[in-house]
């Protein structure tokens, strides 16, 4: 129960949880007996209110509404030191990561025999297919590459999931760059929408909004319909990243093949994503940190008892700091025997 966010919890948790019971003990008995205390007191300061806030007593008032903040600061950090006290420690390895606080990275990658063409980068001497590992590497550089479980689908014919949940970068690294994927496809047209339903089924699973999905590839044949649905967990969390020459094809396979740019960006637009141009530019450092910031867990953000305790034992304790000062500045300047020295009359004028 101490690491669940604090809207989980019931009435049922309160009945069975001996922590919460005990610090509600404790903060109640330090209740009742500030208030026997305060109450003792108070019948002492009205007996010298007229010393404590003059003939007048206008700040009279003080002597009621003070006891009752003093009461409620020792209730609250009463409640929050003793539930940091009962409850276990909260440690955390060196660089060891919550499976709550994870993200998830689907890949989806072109590896037909057109990723092969050399029109790819700035210079337009590389493979498409060794462009398309620089993007996501530029990817894994702007992030905490180690809070993301990386899921790799490659297509061509058809579509094959690679590998699944990884957070061994070098398992990806050796897939964009060593392994040799299009072999293990029949020849035919590139389909793109078989990688992006194979992509579909593995993340359906997942939280709401926890998934980034970036498909790569040079769009060289994309079917005119059948796009899927993106569930859930990936929403609009979609890029969608070109790579290859988009103006100047070269022969393959008796057709010319290149970048197709209006397609894939239509494609992106029909799945609520952004298109991006990588072909000699990296993916611009908004649509990294925008992407990132979706998938983020939002059950991070989330209070659990722990960080209601600090809270408590911080807020209590700063108010009874806090009200000796206010009282102090709130109060009145009249002073007990203090007299206003009597001025001579003046002396009367010459000759009168």
């Amino acid at each position: 129960m101490v690491n669940k966010p604090l809207s989980a919890i019931g009435l049922d948790g309160i009945a069975s949880g001996d922590p919460l019971l005990l610090a509600l003990a404790v903060a109640g008995a330090v209740v009742l007996l500030a208030t026997v205390a305060e109450l003792f007191h108070l019948s002492k300061v009205l007996r010298l209110a007229p010393l404590a806030f003059g003939p007048a007593r206008k700040l009279q008032f003080l002597a009621f509404l003070a006891p009752v903040f003093r009461v409620l600061a020792l209730g609250i950090a009463a409640w929050g030191l003793t539930m940091l006290l009962v409850l276990p420690p909260s440690t955390h390895k060196p660089g060891e990561i919550r499976d709550g606080d994870y993200r998830h990275l689907v890949l989806v990658l072109d590896v037909s025999r057109s990723m092969e063409v050399e029109d790819a980068g700035p210079l337009g001497k590389q493979k498409r297919s060794q462009r398309a590992a620089d993007l996501i590497q530029s990817f894994f550089d702007r992030v905490q590459s180690e809070r993301y479980k990386t899921t790799v689908v490659a297509f061509a014919s058809e579509a094959k999931p690679v590998v699944l949940d990884t957070v061994d970068r070098e398992v990806v690294r050796n897939i964009l760059t060593e392994l040799p994927m299009r072999h293990a496809f029949k020849p035919g047209d590139t389909n793109l929408f078989a990688g992006l339903e194979e992509a579909a089924k593995i993340a359906k699973k997942w939280p709401p909004n926890s998934a980034v999905l970036m498909v790569v590839t040079d769009g060289d044949t994309v079917p005119a319909t059948g796009i899927p649905k993106m569930p859930p967990s990936i929403g609009k969390n979609v890029v969608m990243v070109g790579v290859g020459n988009p103006t100047v094809g070269k022969a393959l396979g008796g057709h010319t093949t290149r970048q197709d740019v209006s397609t894939l960006r239509q494609v992106a637009v029909r799945l609520s994503g952004a298109y991006h141009n990588g072909n000699d530019k990296q993916l611009a450092t908004q649509l990294v940190s925008t992407l990132d910031e979706r998938a983020k867990p939002k059950g991070g953000d989330q209070w659990t008892l722990r960080e209601l305790a600090l809270f408590c034992t911080g807020l209590g304790l700063a108010a009874l700091a806090l009200l000796q000062f206010s009282l102090t500045a709130l109060g009145t300047g009249w002073e007990p025997g203090r007299r206003i020295p009597i001025q001579p009359a003046p002396k009367p004028a010459f000759g009168r």
